[in-house]
Formats: C-alpha cells, sequence, structure tokens
C-alpha cells in the first residue's frame, strides 16, 4: 500500500504568464508566477487489486477490468502513463469536497501529480518534483486538451513559498522566497480566505482567456514584472504593498475573460475593501471558488463581521510538496 500526500495551492501574483503562448513570446523571455502551498491536501492510496480488476474510490465509483474502460479522465491517462493496466485499487480523498470543481486551488493538478507520484511509488520508483510536474502537465494539457497553464504543476509539486519563472524553452526556474521567517509569518497572518459559496466549469473563462493572449500580451507582460516588484516589497518589509498590488491586479485579471467576476464577488470584495482590506483576488481562473484578502491585523474583525455569511477557511502556508507519507 501507498500514500501520497499533495498539497494544494494559493497563486498570489502572475497568473496567466504561465500559459505557453504567453511564455514563448515574452518579450522577456519568460512567465513568472509567485505562489504558495497550503496546508490543506490531496491524498491518494494506491493498493494491489486481488481480482486484478481495477476499482476506484472518489466522489463516484469504478469497478473495470482494463485501464482503457476507467471514466475517470485524469486517473485513466496517469495509470496508462506509469504502464499500469490492471490489478489495482485507487483511493482519492481531499480536505476539500471532491464534487466542488472549479475552486481555484489547484485540486485537479494536485490530483494528477499525487496519482503520479503514489503510482511511480507502487512501482518502486522515486521521481523528483519535476518530472511530476511535467508528467502532470503532459496528462493535463497534451492528453486530455485542457487549456491551462503550468504553474498549477510545479506549485502543488514542489510544495512551499516560491517564484516561477516559465522559460520561452519550456524549461522552468524554481525559485524558494527567501525573507525573514518573520516577515513571512506577517505576511500569512494578513491573509483571509473565503469561500464563496459558488462553484464553476472554469473551462470556459480558459478557453476564452487562452484565445485572446494574443491581444493581451501588455497586460501579461505587467503580470510578469509585478513578480519581481511584490517579491522586492516582501524583502524589504513593505507588505502592505502586497495588499495594493492584489487589488491593481485584480482589476486587471477581470479584463482577461467575461465571467471571472460577478455579482456575488464583487459584493463581497468591496464589502471587505470598506471594511479595511487593502486589496484581494479570487484564486484560479474565477467566477467563484475562493476569496483571498490581504487585511491588516487590526482590522481583520470588521473584514469577518461584513463576511460572515460567507465560510472562512483558516490556513498556513505548507513547506512541502506531494511526497509519500506511507509505503508497506
Amino acid at each position: 500500500m501507498i500514500i501520497s500526500k499533495t498539497p494544494l495551492r494559493c497563486s498570489f501574483f502572475g497568473g496567466g504568464s504561465d500559459f505557453h503562448d504567453y511564455y514563448e513570446n515574452s518579450r522577456f523571455g519568460y512567465g513568472s508566477t509567485i505562489s504558495t502551498a497550503l496546508d490543506m491536501y490531496v491524498y491518494i492510496t494506491v493498493n494491489r487489486n486481488f481480482n486484478h480488476q481495477i476499482r476506484l474510490c472518489y466522489s463516484g465509483n469504478e469497478l473495470v477490468n482494463h485501464v482503457d474502460e476507467v471514466k475517470h479522465n485524469i486517473i485513466r491517462e496517469a495509470l496508462q502513463l506509469a504502464g499500469i493496466e490492471s490489478g489495482i485499487e485507487i483511493f482519492y480523498s481531499a480536505d476539500i469536497p471532491l464534487s466542488s470543481a472549479g475552486i481555484g486551488l489547484a485540486s485537479s493538478s494536485a490530483l494528477a501529480v499525487g496519482v503520479l507520484n503514489a503510482l511511480h511509488a507502487y512501482k518502486g520508483e522515486h521521481v523528483s518534483p519535476e518530472q511530476l510536474a511535467k508528467e502532470a502537465c503532459y496528462i493535463e494539457i497534451d492528453r486530455l486538451g485542457q487549456q491551462i497553464g503550468i504553474q498549477d504543476q510545479y506549485a502543488v509539486a514542489y510544495g512551499g513559498f516560491k517564484r516561477y519563472r516559465f522559460n520561452r524553452d519550456g524549461s522552468v526556474t524554481v525559485m524558494p522566497v527567501i525573507c525573514e521567517k518573520a516577515r513571512q509569518k506577517k505576511l500569512e497572518d494578513s491573509l483571509l480566505l473565503f469561500f464563496t459559496g459558488l462553484t464553476r466549469d472554469s473551462r470556459k473563462i480558459l478557453d476564452e482567456q487562452t484565445q485572446t493572449i494574443s491581444e493581451k500580451m501588455a497586460m501579461l507582460d505587467g503580470l510578469t514584472e509585478t513578480v519581481d516588484r511584490v517579491y522586492d516589497a516582501l524583502v524589504t518589509g513593505q507588505l502592505e504593498e502586497w495588499g495594493s498590488e492584489l487589488d491593481r491586479t485584480w482589476k486587471v485579471k477581470k479584463q482577461f475573460a467575461g465571467g471571472i467576476s460577478n455579482p456575488v464577488i464583487d459584493g463581497m470584495y468591496d464589502a471587505a475593501r470598506q471594511a479595511g482590506a487593502l486589496g484581494g483576488k479570487i484564486l484560479g481562473a474565477g467566477g467563484g471558488g475562493f476569496l483571498l484578502l490581504y487585511v491588516p491585523i487590526d482590522r481583520q474583525p470588521a473584514v469577518r463581521q461584513v463576511l460572515r455569511d460567507y465560510r472562512e477557511v483558516p490556513f498556513h502556508f505548507e513547506p512541502q510538496g506531494s511526497h509519500i507519507i506511507f509505503s508497506d
């Protein structure tokens, strides 16, 4: 039996610059994001099936004789990539409801990375975070044709609080965020996360965003430049700049595609700003999921009060990426 544990992620800045149509044509020669893994996880349990069938348990259940019959697209592609045709059981659980598609925490990429990690370990193979991320990108983008970027796969595979550069030649540079621990802790304590109560199919938003990248190169250049600016602000202790930059870049993000925001999200955001939040954003493609806010600690009670009808989800930064927590 093998159990893998893979964190979800929170992306702060640079989203959209991780699409290959951008970073392959960027005037900088790369796209860039800054994100952190969260202490919320996807767990994958893999075990041998005595009857030589494939049994899957997630929000649904499957019992089939061969990998080609598996309906769950990510798990099917991971099994095929690993060369496993039958005789295995896979159980998928998470700290978020499995039916909540489109919540913006990279749960699909965490599933892809976590399944791959568990299957490699099941075969007695140790693989690097880079390989896990590349294989997850191959499954989600090349095999399944999803119109997504590549930051999520790297963020959940590597874990930690990091900057990523997506280079024109296809390589990815992974750089840990280096600053005083007290400063990082203050940043973490200044962030609040609220569930909007809305889930959405992000494919329409992402399809529109992908189709119009060539028209939005200047905006994406600005988002790429923001990553270095907020990193410098963190290192020099200008933490409130994270709040103002989240506000500015959220306004930019809403121009990328229809449906990124809506009256519920705008209402939450405006109320939080009036109560003292300096800025924020919807995580992921937009349209629902989780609202991240930067709120100075002394103003947090007021923000919590105006958003009392929405569920707050406490979190911490997670230093580890996908890893095997049990092997027997």
